[in-house]
Formats: structure tokens, C-alpha cells, sequence
């Protein structure tokens, strides 16, 4: 189910973020504040030795959940905006805008190595996907046991499966099933 990472895309960032909660065998992997710490390390968006708290993961949880359901409405009409939770979360997270490079930048107003500020520089990369026209493209998959985050790379983007070997044909042979059942004999 896991797409490959680009280096450096947002995109993919994003979307790994979502899926450190495996919906269908809900594992966690930043159930704990240490786990959080070490995946925003992983990905250097903290320092190795920042620490997180049980607030840090609180507010993690609700970006990474308004991210699914954001990825979730890209299926739809694209005026469909960020959800509340989504606005919420990113209101408490502390980000600034600077001028410093080529163009404005989004950026943690504390840039320590705390997870508040990782968490912050996730949701930089919410901009950063829509300034590269990825942001639409993320979607999550559409089986309701799966909800894993994809990039859609089709051509229409269209896609509505992480997996169509999987998800897709779960769905389809379930709609078939069902389709045989209600079928007069």
C-alpha cells in the first residue's frame, strides 16, 4: 500500500504522516510522544534529541485525522475547503510566514527542535504541496477498512484506491455480491 518517497516532496511527506495510523490493523506508529519524537527525526523535521509530550501528541493526532479527512473531500468537489478539526489544529500550531528566501515560507515561530515545532513544519508542507499542485492530488483510499493516503499520479485523477488489486477489488466483489443477492433468479 505505501507509495514511494521522493525526496523532499510534501506530498509524500503529508501522506506518510496519515498513514502512521494503519486503519485497517490499527497499529499506531507515533502512539507514544517518544515515537512522534523519533518519526519527526526520522524525517528531520526535529532534531534527534527533541522530546514530545503527551499536548505534542494530542495536536498531532487531530492534524494527522483533519489531513485524512481533507485528503478524504479531494475525492469530491474541489470546493469543498479544510474541514473544522483541520482548522483547528493548524490554529494552534505556532507558524509564522518569512520572507528570508526566494519566495514567502511558512515556518515555525520556535525553530528549536520541539515536536510543536515538527508538527508546524507538517503544516508548512500543506503549502508547499499547493504552491508544487500536489495538494488535490492527496487523496485517501475510498475502501472505509482501508483509509490509507496516496498520491493520485492518474492522469484524470481519478483514482479512488490506494491499492486496485486490493481495495478495489474488495469493493468491487462486494458491490458484485451484493448486486447477486438482490438479483430476481
Amino acid at each position: 500500500m505505501a507509495d514511494a518517497h521522493a525526496e523532499g516532496d510534501p506530498a509524500l511527506l503529508l501522506a506518510d504522516f496519515v498513514n502512521t495510523l494503519d486503519v485497517e490493523s490499527a497499529t499506531d506508529d507515533i502512539a507514544t510522544p517518544a515515537a512522534l519524537g523519533g518519526w519527526l527525526a526520522e524525517r528531520g523535521l526535529v532534531p534527534a534529541a527533541a522530546g514530545a509530550g503527551d499536548a505534542d501528541l494530542r495536536m498531532a493526532a487531530a492534524l494527522r485525522e483533519g489531513l485524512r479527512e481533507a485528503m478524504s473531500a479531494h475525492h469530491g468537489p474541489q470546493e469543498a475547503g479544510f474541514p473544522d478539526d483541520l482548522e483547528d489544529a493548524l490554529a494552534a500550531l505556532p507558524l509564522r510566514i518569512t520572507l528570508t528566501g526566494p519566495r514567502p515560507a511558512l515556518v515555525p515561530l520556535d525553530p528549536s527542535g520541539t515536536a510543536a515545532a515538527g508538527l508546524a513544519r507538517l503544516a508548512a508542507a500543506i503549502m508547499d504541496s499547493v504552491a508544487a499542485g500536489t495538494w488535490p492530488r492527496l487523496k485517501v483510499c475510498q475502501e472505509d477498512t482501508c483509509r490509507w493516503a496516496f498520491l493520485d499520479t492518474s492522469k484524470n485523477r481519478s483514482r479512488a484506491w490506494c491499492s486496485m488489486s486490493v481495495c478495489g477489488n474488495r469493493t468491487k466483489t462486494r458491490a458484485y455480491r451484493a448486486r447477486r443477492k438482490t438479483a430476481p433468479t
